[in-house]
């Protein structure tokens, strides 16, 4: 696990908890978490989480148990509000956890007080192509497609199969009670834009955002600076109360 603390001096606000998807490594998400991280939020980045093909009980309990003694770290304590965050595979394994499949529980002591899935993937979206092609598919943020590049810890040819079905069919039914920003890039064609929409309807405290130009790995594209304001907003909201009201609205816009 990889920690980003806050500056000395500030009073933490709050902790996120990163799950990476398919093929990624904590560095993946090194930008954001010192971006939010000088916002005086304490991030937390997982390693990508094991998805056993055909065992998604023993998938999930294997995640929770990792989420758990990340949450639970005794070399630092959380401070609320937290918020887990996923990306790809990471943010199916967060909503599939948080279903109503798996609710009723009352030992879940990871259970957050809001969440944000990036680039959920949609079922039977897969890339095949070269690490090139693949990166196209990523992003087109030239920093971010060089630390994967340069990053031994990830694996090329993971969008080459798509995301499990059963898997994909836990985090869709969710009709979680907790608050959920779901960011999707309009030219990622990993994502499935009607059931992302379906998904926002079905949650009780949801909020769906599309980021103009944007590919699959919605965090760390070329509009990471607005995501991440983005991001920052909604944790904001979530330290305000509970549903989340923005703080900052237009009254009157010409764009």
């Amino acid at each position: 696990m990889t920690e980003h603390l806050p500056p000395a001096g500030l009073n933490i606000r709050g902790t996120v908890v990163v799950v990476p998807g398919r093929g990624e490594s904590p560095l993946s998400y090194a930008r954001l978490g010192r971006r939010l991280a000088a916002d005086a939020y304490h991030v937390r980045v997982l390693p990508p989480p094991v998805i056993i093909a055909g065992d998604l009980e023993g998938t999930l309990a294997g995640f929770e148990a990792s989420l758990t003694a990340a949450v639970h770290d005794p070399s630092t304590a959380v401070v609320g509000p937290l918020v887990l965050t996923g990306s790809d595979t990471g943010a199916a394994l967060l909503a599939a956890l948080l279903s109503s499949t798996f609710e009723g529980r009352d030992d879940r002591t990871w259970l957050p007080d809001a969440v944000v899935l990036a680039g959920l993937p949609g079922h039977d979206r897969r890339h095949e192509g070269e690490w090139e092609d693949e990166l196209n598919v990523r992003s087109h943020c030239p920093v971010h497609r060089g630390v994967l590049s340069d990053d031994a810890a990830v694996i090329p040819g993971t969008l080459a199969d798509a995301a499990p079905s059963d898997l994909l069919d836990a985090a869709y039914a969710s009709a979680s009670l907790i608050p959920h920003l779901l960011l999707i890039g309009d030219a990622d064609p990993i994502a499935d834009r009607d059931a992302l929409a379906g998904l926002t309807k079905s949650l009780t405290t949801a909020r769906l955002a599309t980021v103009r130009g944007a590919h699959h790995d919605v965090l760390n594209d070329v509009s990471h600076r607005s995501v991440a304001a983005e991001i920052v907003s909604f944790l904001e909201a979530v330290r305000d109360g509970v549903p989340p009201r923005p703080f900052v609205s237009a009254e009157s816009s010409a764009w």
